[in-house]
C-alpha cells in the first residue's frame, strides 16, 4: 500500500493588492492638498526659507532702512505667524489621517499575505512528508528486493 499523496493544491485567493495603488485611486484633491502642505512645511527647505524671510522682515523693520510697517515687538509678523499656523496644523493632521488610514490597509494586507503564505507553506511541508514516506516506502521495498537476490543490502 502506497502512502496518499496530498490533493493538488488550488490558489483560491485573490491576488495581493498594491496598497500604493488602493490608497491613490481614492484621492481627492483636498487629500492631495494637505498631502503637499505636510511635505512642504515637513522640509528644511521650508524652515530655512521661512527662517531667512522672518530674519529679513526683522532686520528691515530693527534697521529702518525702509519704512516701519511693523515695528518691534513686530506684531503684524505674528499675526501672519499665527494664521500660518491655524492653516498648516489641520492640513498636517488631515494628511496624518491619511497616513494611517493607508497604514491600516498595509497592515490587513500584510496580514492577508500571511496567512496565505502559511497556507501554502503548511501543503508544501504535507506533499514534501508525502514524498518522505514515499522513498521510505520505496528504500523498504528495495532492501527486500535486494535481500531476495541475496546481495547485501546497502
Amino acid at each position: 500500500m502506497h502512502p496518499p499523496f496530498p490533493d493538488p493544491y488550488e490558489h483560491d485567493h485573490p491576488p495581493v493588492r498594491n496598497t500604493n495603488e488602493v490608497a491613490t485611486s481614492t484621492l481627492s484633491f483636498s487629500a492631495w492638498a494637505a498631502d503637499r502642505v505636510a511635505a512642504l512645511v515637513g522640509s528644511w527647505w521650508f524652515i530655512g526659507v521661512q527662517s531667512l524671510v522672518l530674519a529679513v522682515w526683522a532686520g528691515l523693520n530693527v534697521a529702518a532702512w525702509v519704512e516701519h510697517w511693523d515695528p518691534y515687538p513686530f506684531i503684524l509678523m505674528n499675526l501672519f505667524l499665527s494664521m500660518q499656523a491655524a492653516y498648516t496644523a489641520p492640513m498636517i493632521m488631515m494628511s496624518q489621517n491619511r497616513v494611517a488610514a493607508l497604514d491600516r490597509i498595509r497592515a490587513q494586507n500584510d496580514y492577508e499575505i500571511n496567512l496565505k503564505a502559511e497556507e501554502e507553506v503548511r501543503v508544501v511541508l504535507a506533499h514534501l512528508e508525502a514524498q518522505s514516506a514515499v522513498l521510505r516506502q520505496l528504500q523498504q521495498e528495495l532492501r527486500e528486493l535486494k535481500a531476495q537476490l541475496g546481495r547485501p543490502p546497502g
